[in-house]
């Protein structure tokens, strides 16, 4: 009898011992899982697409950039492009982008640094005569990621919308995008405290190569195939292509069915929602 009691006391043990760490492990298991769901500390930003016309999937979803007042996507059920420009230097093509701009009646947001607008600044007043918003892409262009500082964060965006104030004659709206993509969770929270808009895109391509500029077919290849509801685009005010292409693609989104609206309309429409 001892014997039998002995061997239950064992077997329960041995139970004890098994679900404690076998829960142990689906609990680091679960952490491990919603941790994964979350914005990565340090990222780059990236797209994948995997079928022609439909939003691609990114590296965070918008419900989750939402609570740092961050987007990348407009509502993907609606026809509507909101098309933006980053520029860390004016490469003479700025002018024809204004123009195809103009003639299309589309107002769009130029993300730019500190050297575009203080050796650019009838570019950069024109921009703002002609409605569209000038952006926040900081002073230096630095990878933000790396800065966990307030003080340096809040250095990077301040420093250029004191240029631009003193150019423009008027507050920088703040709508911020990361240079090249970098950013990490403390940054959007950053971002959200000094009051700024983070804008990421769901469609762009390689277009800031000077010595390596994509084709017509190339460019029209990437940005018709992959276009869809609601894409906040992104192409660079220093492509050669971008400007020799940009009335024509206008035209051919209008004929696929498609406005252009503003992210001042998308931020709008997100807060109603």
């Amino acid at each position: 009898m001892k014997l039998i009691k002995d061997k239950k006391i064992l077997f329960f043990i041995l139970l004890f011992t098994f679900a404690y760490f076998f829960g142990g492990g689906i609990a680091m298991l679960v952490n491990a899982y919603e941790k994964s769901t979350l914005i990565p500390e340090v990222e780059n930003w990236g797209l994948g697409f995997s079928t022609e016309g439909q939003p691609p999937t990114a590296n965070a979803t918008a419900d989750e950039l939402k609570k740092y007042e961050a987007y990348y996507i407009g509502d993907t059920k609606k026809k509507v492009i909101y098309l933006t420009f980053d520029a860390g230097y004016e490469n003479g093509y700025t002018s024809a982008i204004l123009d195809a701009l103009k003639k299309h009646n589309v107002h769009a947001t130029f993300f730019l640094v500190g050297n575009f607008i203080t050796s650019s600044p009838d570019l950069v007043k024109r921009m703002a005569e002609e409605g569209h918003n000038v952006g926040n892409h900081t002073y230096n262009h630095p990878d933000m990621s790396n800065i966990s500082s307030m003080e340096a964060f809040r250095k990077e965006l301040e420093d250029l919308e004191k240029v631009f104030e003193n150019i423009a004659g008027q507050k920088m709206i703040k709508y911020y995008r990361p240079p090249q993509g970098k950013y990490s969770e403390n940054n959007l929270e950053m971002a959200k405290e000094l009051g700024y808009k983070t804008f990421f895109w769901s469609l762009a391509y390689v277009d800031w190569y000077n010595d390596k500029q994509p084709t017509k077919e190339e460019a029209f290849k990437k940005l018709l195939g992959r276009i869809h509801p609601g894409a906040i685009v992104l192409l660079h005010c220093t492509s050669k292509t971008n400007s020799e292409i940009l009335d024509e693609l206008l035209t051919k989104w209008e004929e696929m069915g498609y406005t252009f609206g503003t992210l001042n309309d998308l931020v709008k429409e997100a807060q109603n929602q």
